[in-house]
This record gives structure tokens, C-alpha cells and sequence, in this order.
């Protein structure tokens, strides 16, 4: 698998940062807070899963089966907190629920009224949405939202979900009858930010030039990279390389983002030419002469928020590539 069980479960001090706000993983001790905030009508009529009024007990217990999620890898749930007069102070909750072998998750998030209209629920939830998508094994991430919560609506709108369905919903605040919702969806291209392109004609194609390289070990694996938060494609794994700038040549552009992005020395004599992609994304066409180079001078460190790892060529179809890579595979299998 590309990412373990053991991998997927959240550490213990993980924590998220906004401008304005933490985001770390809930503990016993909010209970207090959390039953306080949420024992609320306006704040329980909003969410499918919480009865109203909302029972001291039922804070505790819910706490507990976050924590249970977060051990055994199913889901991650973080408290919002922000800071008033040096003193951290209970905002609201924001969480993943992980659907087993499918990719997939569903977001949901909560905010104490009195916190409300200052943008807490944007961005919380769009910070986690963005590190799930680039940290975990997912591919899609779902919301649902009632269609009398227009606020909740535009949140999920503002940080990338698009409305892919209506449906109905079961909440139990609501008496536990049935009521309309709408359904929502976010994957990478809906987050990623657009490349720098070089300018076409009206009509044409922008063609992006990019070189990489095939780290080959003395064990024979290779060397792969899973693109950090905040770039185009984010959580999907790549060879290490990057575009070409202007004069350069594939080789020289290879030292230079080899040397910036694993801080290591390679000789162009050291670059053998492989294979080369051609692959037509939504809005540019890619085009990637594709290297291998078994000698290089120091330890490839990651240098760019990335994460790295050496895998065996038959490993290899067990990442989650970028789809300009996935063709690349079965050649690179062969050969080493």
C-alpha cells in the first residue's frame, strides 16, 4: 500500500495552524467546553448526528469514539481554538471520517455561535481539507449540508466542494425526521493551483516543459516524491525534477532542482536519457524527458516540505503517481 494503516493514523500532537487559529486533535479535557458550545438549538439543527438538547454524557462519549477513530485509522477530528488574552479557548470541531478501501472521506465541521460571521468555519475547514488531500490516501472528499444552512453552503463552495447532488438526510435534532440536503464533492483539481504557463495564441494549447529523474540505488530502488500541501496535484507521488527555466536544457534544469529539492550534487555526465511522457492535462499539455542516474554526491534530504521514499520497482504501481508518470511505470519496471 502507498500509505500503511500505521501511517494513516494522525500522532498524537498533530496540529494544524491557521492565521488566526490551532487545529489540534480532541482530548477529554474539551469535553467541558464542547458540551457548553454545542448544547445550542441554532448550533444542533445544522448537524445530522447530534440530538438537542445535546447531554453532558454524550460529549464524553463522543470524544471517546473520536479517539477510538484516530487509533484504528478511520477518521481524524480536530478542536478549533483560538486565543483570547493569552488563554486557548474552545471554537468549534472539524473532522474526517475515512471510508475504508474506497479513498474516499467525509468532511464535517461545527462553530459555537458565538463565533460565527468572523470566517472561522472557512478556514478551518478549508486547512483540513487541504491537508487531507495531500497527506492522506484519498482522492475525493465529501460534505453534505442541509438546504435551509446557506451559510454552511457558501463555506463549502468558498473552499473548493462543488454540488454534485441533492438527496435527503436523517437529523436527529430535527425529531429524527428526513429533510432535503445538498451533496458536495472536492478532489485535487479542484484545489490545485493553476501552473505558470507560457503564453499561446487564442485557441492554442500552453505546452509545459518539465525534466525528471530516476534515482536509481545501489539495491536497485528508486527514489520517489510525494508532492507537498499547496502545489498543483498535491499528495500524489512524482520523480524528483521540475520545470525548465528559460536557456536551459533538461539536464541543467535537472541539476539545479535536484540539487534545490534533495540537496544533492549530480554531474550531467551522470544523466542517461530514458523514456519521455507526453500527457495533456485539463489546461496545458505536458511534455518530460524522463532520466535515470545511479551516482550522485550526498544524501537526498527532502527540502521542500516533500516526503520521500525508496521503493522497489514493483512497488512502484502501488503509489498513487501523477498520471504523467503512470505510463512511465511498466518501462521502468522492465529495464531495472
Amino acid at each position: 500500500m502507498a500509505v500503511t494503516e500505521a501511517e494513516s493514523r494522525a500522532p498524537t500532537d498533530l496540529r494544524l495552524t491557521t492565521e488566526r487559529l490551532t487545529l489540534r486533535l480532541v482530548t477529554p479535557d474539551d469535553a467541558e467546553q464542547l458540551h457548553r458550545l454545542l448544547n445550542d438549538w441554532e448550533v444542533c439543527r445544522t448537524l445530522q448526528s447530534v440530538p438537542f438538547p445535546y447531554p453532558r454524557l454524550t460529549a464524553d462519549q463522543w470524544i471517546a469514539d473520536q479517539v477510538a477513530q484516530r487509533q484504528d485509522g478511520r477518521g481524524h477530528h480536530f478542536a478549533i481554538t483560538g486565543d483570547e488574552n493569552g488563554r486557548e479557548v474552545l471554537v468549534g470541531a472539524v473532522g474526517l471520517k475515512l471510508i475504508r478501501g474506497q479513498r474516499r472521506a467525509t468532511l464535517g465541521y461545527w462553530v459555537g455561535r458565538r463565533f460565527w460571521g468572523h470566517g472561522v468555519a472557512r478556514e478551518a475547514a478549508g486547512r483540513v481539507l487541504r491537508w487531507a488531500l495531500a497527506n492522506l490516501d484519498l482522492d475525493l472528499v465529501e460534505a453534505t449540508v442541509a438546504t435551509d444552512n446557506p451559510a454552511s453552503t457558501a463555506v463549502l463552495r468558498a473552499i473548493g466542494f462543488r454540488e454534485v447532488a441533492t438527496g435527503a438526510e436523517v437529523f436527529l435534532s430535527r425529531g429524527g425526521g428526513s429533510h432535503p440536503v445538498l451533496r458536495f464533492e472536492a478532489a485535487r483539481k479542484d484545489l490545485s493551483p493553476a501552473p505558470e504557463l507560457p503564453h499561446v495564441p487564442s485557441g492554442g494549447v500552453p505546452l509545459l516543459l518539465v525534466a525528471a529523474c530516476v534515482l536509481v540505488d545501489a539495491a536497485g530502488r528508486v527514489l520517489i516524491a510525494r508532492r507537498p500541501e499547496g502545489r498543483a496535484m498535491a499528495g500524489l507521488w512524482e520523480f524528483p525534477g521540475g520545470k525548465l527555466e528559460a536557456g536551459e536544457s533538461p539536464e541543467e534544469a535537472l541539476v539545479r532542482e535536484l540539487r534545490e529539492e534533495l540537496g544533492v550534487d549530480i554531474s550531467r555526465a551522470c544523466l542517461a536519457p530514458f523514456v519521455f511522457a507526453s500527457h495533456t492535462y485539463e489546461t496545458f499539455h505536458l511534455l518530460m524527458p524522463l532520466f535515470l542516474c545511479r551516482r550522485w554526491q550526498g544524501i537526498p534530504t527532502p527540502r521542500e516540505g516533500q516526503i520521500i521514499r525508496w521503493v522497489t520497482p514493483s512497488e512502484l504501481s502501488d503509489y498513487q503517481m501523477l498520471p504523467a508518470d503512470r505510463p512511465l511505470l511498466p518501462m521502468l519496471r522492465d529495464l531495472l
